[in-house]
């Protein structure tokens, strides 16, 4: 039998068979996946093979080749990975001005982390209702960046309403999953979109100024107007274990654009003669908060860019 995995508590997992069915399965034996050291071998958005025994419990035997996953680090064995979802078509970064903030650092190394994943990312400003004259400007700025280096942006707001149907457009008949710092308001979207989840909602913190972590394992729902969400444990170290640093410009899109037209194929765009994009920085056409959010990965000092700053 194939079948898709809903939900991992860590030794058991719920599968929907291709009919429709779920089942409460098992994994025959030491199953592993070649080249990748995480917690467990299956993941939450996993396509699988498996049987029935004696009691109608499945047996997990096989995992297709995955199109893409995400991971965070494991808290207790520093070397293995905790694997978040698997095949995912989209990535929500939930992103507000305050409350708490989102810092452009912190959307940009989301970028990285996702694009490097093979994963498109789609940027949600919520809390549209909530800025004044002047914060409202700044997110229109931030979209417009963002919406020119070629990213989707959507100005959200539960509240108003503002965005939802867009939001549900984009959802639909896709497999997603949302992210950014607690208190952002994920869980009140995906409750809006879809109030037929009825998702715990986490309450903010008034003493800390940010949410407390409300899930506390991975789990799959199918959409009542298609496609399915990834509800997922809180992402603290979420991102890619190493990255060298010579390939985190590829991930900057309108970098790996521009260093067509460097003088050197290896150029850094550090100091360089000839880097076109530092020519586009100093004419303004590359922002100088992408500039920066590039050096703080590029010159953190340990080893390759490690990404272990993310929290759900």
């Amino acid at each position: 039998m194939k079948g898709l995995v809903y939900k991992s508590t860590g030794s058991w997992y719920q599968v929907k068979s291709d009919e429709g069915k779920f089942y409460q399965c098992r994994i025959k034996g030491k199953l592993r996946l070649s080249g990748i050291r995480s917690t467990s071998p299956v993941a939450v958005g996993d396509r699988v093979g498996f049987d029935l025994d004696d009691e109608a419990v499945g047996v997990i035997h096989t995992i297709d080749q995955r199109e893409n996953y995400l991971v965070r680090k494991s808290v207790n064995l520093s070397k293995q990975l905790h694997i978040i979802g698997a095949n995912i078509d989209l990535v929500f970064l939930v992103i507000t001005l305050k409350n708490p903030e989102t810092f452009t650092t912190f959307i940009d190394r989301f970028l990285v982390s996702a694009a490097a994943f093979g994963i498109e990312t789609v940027l949600l400003f919520n809390k549209m209702d909530q800025y004044t004259e002047e914060e409202f400007e700044r997110v229109n700025e931030l979209k417009g960046l963002y919406t020119s280096i070629g990213y989707q942006s959507v100005l959200c707001s539960t509240k108003s309403d503002q965005g939802m149907s867009e939001l549900r457009n984009l959802m639909k008949d896709n497999t997603s999953i949302f992210s950014g710092h607690s208190g952002v308001g994920k869980s009140t979207l995906i409750n809006t979109v879809a109030p037929e989840l009825l998702l715990k909602i986490g309450e903010i913190s008034e003493q800390h100024g940010q949410g407390q972590h409300t899930t506390t394992f991975a789990e799959m729902f199918d959409l009542s107007f298609g496609g399915r969400i990834i509800d997922s444990p809180g992402i603290r170290g979420f991102g890619i274990a190493d990255i060298n640093k010579e390939e985190i410009a590829r991930y900057f899109k309108e970098f790996f654009k521009a260093s067509e037209n460097c003088k050197f194929n290896n150029c850094q765009h550090l100091s360089e003669p000839g880097c076109a994009v530092k020519s586009e920085l100093e004419e303004g056409t590359i922002a100088e908060s992408r500039y920066q959010s590039y050096l703080s990965m590029v010159l953190e000092e340990e080893g390759p860019y490690r990404q272990d700053s993310f929290a759900e």
